[in-house]
C-alpha cells in the first residue's frame, strides 16, 4: 500500500450514524499549529446540528505531525488522521482525504490556523438552503499576508486563471471551499491541480458562489509557497485549459494547430512546383526547406489529435467512465430552486 493510516471508526450503519459534513485538512510540517486546529473545529462545529469529521492527511511530515495527531485521535472518535508514505503535494493530500470523506458536504481549508473555521456552519447552511449552489469558495477579503512576496502574485494569478478558464474568482487561492458530496466524486486531483478545484468542479457540473470569509496572519511555522509558485500555476494553466476545453475533442485541439501548419506548406509546395514546371530551380530555395517542413509537422500534428481521439475513446469506454453529469430536477413546489 502506498500510504498507511491510524485505524477508521466503523462506516455509518444507519441514518442516525450518518456524517453530514466531513472537514479535510492536509497537513505538512504543522505540529505547532495541529492541536489549536482540531480545537477550533470543533469549537464551530460542535453547537451545530450536524455529525462531523475531521480528516487530517498528514502529508509526510518529519516533525511530530503524525505522532500529535494519533495522540489527538484517541479522545475524539471524530477525528479520523491519514499519514501518507511521503511528501506527495497539496493536491495528492486532498485526494486522499476526499476518498476517505463519508459526509453529504466536504470542507477543505488549511492546517496553518489562517483560514477560521467558524466560517464553515455559514457555508454548510448555504449548501443546506439553496439548492442551486453546488461549491461555495472562499474570499480572503482582509488578506493577512506579505504584499508583494505572497498578495500582488496572486492577484495576478487570479485574473490569469479567471481569464483563462472562465471561471471568474477574486481567490483561487483560498483553502476554505465547500462542496456537496457529489462534486467531489467527479474530479481527480494529481499534480498541483488543487489550485484550479473551482474549474473543475465547473467542468462537472457545478454552479460555484464565492463569499468572503476571515484571513489571520500565521503566527507559527513557516508558509510552504515562495514567489517560485507564480510559474508553476503558468505551466500548470496551460494543462488545465487544454483539459477543460479538449479533453473530448483533442483532435480539435492538434489537428487545427496541423491545419494552420499544414495548408501554407501545401500551398508554398504548390508554388514552388508550378515554379519547377516553368524549369526554375528550387533547391536551394529556403522556401522549400519551409514548406517541407511546416506540411511534415502540421502531419505529424493531426495524427497525434487522431491518437488522442483514440486514448480518449479507451479513457471513456474501457473503463465506463461517464462523459456528461446530470442533476436533479427541482419538484414543482420548490420555489427556492427556481431562482
Amino acid at each position: 500500500m502506498s500510504d498507511s493510516t491510524v485505524p477508521l471508526p466503523p462506516l455509518p450503519t444507519s441514518a442516525e450514524d450518518a456524517i453530514d459534513v466531513s472537514v479535510v485538512i492536509p497537513v505538512y510540517h504543522e505540529e505547532d499549529n495541529l492541536r489549536e486546529l482540531v480545537e477550533r473545529v470543533e469549537a464551530a462545529l460542535r453547537p451545530t446540528r450536524w455529525a462531523f469529521e475531521l480528516i487530517c492527511v498528514d502529508d509526510g511530515s518529519r516533525d511530530g505531525s503524525v505522532a500529535l495527531l494519533a495522540e489527538l485521535a484517541g479522545s475524539r472518535p471524530w477525528l479520523r488522521p491519514v499519514a501518507l508514505a511521503r511528501n506527495y503535494g497539496q493536491s495528492t493530500a486532498l485526494q486522499a482525504g476526499f476518498d476517505r470523506a463519508r459526509g453529504r458536504y466536504v470542507v477543505t481549508l488549511d492546517g496553518d490556523l489562517q483560514n477560521d473555521p467558524l466560517d464553515i456552519p455559514a457555508m454548510i447552511e448555504r449548501l443546506e438552503t439553496d439548492p442551486t449552489v453546488d461549491m461555495i469558495s472562499g474570499w480572503r477579503h482582509q488578506r493577512q499576508d506579505k504584499a508583494l512576496s505572497r498578495r500582488l502574485p496572486s492577484v495576478l494569478a487570479n485574473r490569469l486563471i479567471s481569464w483563462a478558464t472562465g471561471v471568474r474568482l477574486r481567490d483561487y487561492g483560498c483553502a476554505l471551499k465547500a462542496y456537496r458530496r457529489e462534486i467531489i466524486e467527479r474530479i481527480h486531483l494529481y499534480g498541483e491541480l488543487h489550485r484550479f478545484i473551482p474549474s473543475l468542479a465547473r467542468e462537472a457540473g457545478a454552479h460555484i458562489v464565492e463569499v468572503p470569509v476571515r484571513h489571520h496572519a500565521r503566527t507559527r511555522g513557516q508558509s510552504k509557497y515562495g514567489i517560485d509558485r507564480t510559474f508553476r500555476v503558468i505551466l500548470d494553466l496551460v494543462l488545465i485549459v487544454f483539459f477543460l476545453r479538449y479533453r473530448q475533442r483533442p483532435l480539435h485541439a492538434f489537428g487545427g494547430l496541423g491545419l494552420w501548419l499544414l495548408t501554407p506548406g501545401a500551398l508554398v509546395l504548390a508554388y514552388l512546383f508550378a515554379l519547377k514546371l516553368t524549369g526554375e530551380d528550387i533547391g536551394s530555395r529556403p522556401l522549400l526547406i519551409v514548406g517541407v517542413m511546416a506540411v511534415l509537422m502540421g502531419a505529424q500534428l493531426i495524427v497525434a489529435g487522431l491518437i488522442g481521439e483514440l486514448l480518449i475513446r479507451i479513457y471513456h469506454e474501457g473503463a465506463a467512465r461517464p462523459q456528461y453529469h446530470t442533476r436533479v430536477l427541482p419538484s414543482a413546489g420548490d420555489a427556492s430552486t427556481r431562482r
